[in-house]
């Protein structure tokens, strides 16, 4: 049975998420077209149950500054990066995700030179960010892409979690940056980004970053 809810009308407060069962992947499909790109609202789909979220305004922010954070840990490391935004996550007829932002940084290789992300073709990112709004079916959707490792800001706080077969085991060490102890670094780093300027936070981390690679 074809979803036949008018999307474009529901209104959702910031902040919140609404959930339809019994989607098709086809219907999923379809609302990612009625929906288009310019919106404010995340989409995530796993067996069939749809969930549409609102993050709040003030929680856009964050996740853009972990973005330029992972960046600058990448520079200062001299490792590749690719940088894939909220590209929509596909594992076809079961699971669909769209990350507030994602890297591919062991696989970044990989993925040089695309231009329309097909996870038939390429590896799962190595890394999704999200922040305010995200629930279940968000991880159950992750875990079935098996995107190596999901980072969660919520309340100030940064959980990180890794693949594994039985489900997403939270960490307390990245897997990706496994020497620096992010869950602390990071909730700083995003405060004195807002109350400082995200100018002076990069400038500021990137010698602390130096120093620490100068030691080891």
């Amino acid at each position: 049975m074809s979803l036949t809810i008018p999307l474009k009308t529901i209104e959702l407060t910031p902040g919140s998420h609404i959930s339809i069962p019994d989607v098709t992947w086809q219907d999923f499909e379809q609302i990612l077209i009625d929906l288009g790109e310019k919106r404010n609202t995340r989409v995530a789909y796993y067996q069939g149950l749809l969930e549409i979220m609102s993050p709040l305004a003030i929680h856009e922010r964050p996740h853009r500054i972990i973005g330029d954070i992972v960046k600058a840990i990448l520079e200062t490391e001299e490792r590749d990066w690719e940088d894939f935004g909220s590209t929509t996550l596909k594992r076809p007829l079961v699971a669909g995700i769209e990350p507030d932002t994602c890297f591919y940084i062991n696989n970044a290789s990989f993925v040089k030179g695309c231009t329309n992300l097909n996870l038939d073709d390429y590896p799962p990112p190595d890394l999704a960010i999200e922040s305010d709004v995200t629930s279940k079916t968000s991880l159950n959707a992750y875990q079935a892409i098996r995107v190596a490792e999901v980072w969660i800001y919520q309340r100030s706080k940064l959980k990180m979690y890794r693949f594994s077969e039985q489900g997403y085991q939270e960490t307390p060490i990245s897997p990706n940056f496994p020497r620096l102890p992010l869950t602390t670094m990071i909730p700083e780093l995003i405060q004195k980004a807002i109350y400082q300027g995200t100018r002076l936070m990069l400038r500021d981390l990137k010698k602390e970053l130096e120093a620490i690679k100068m030691r080891e």
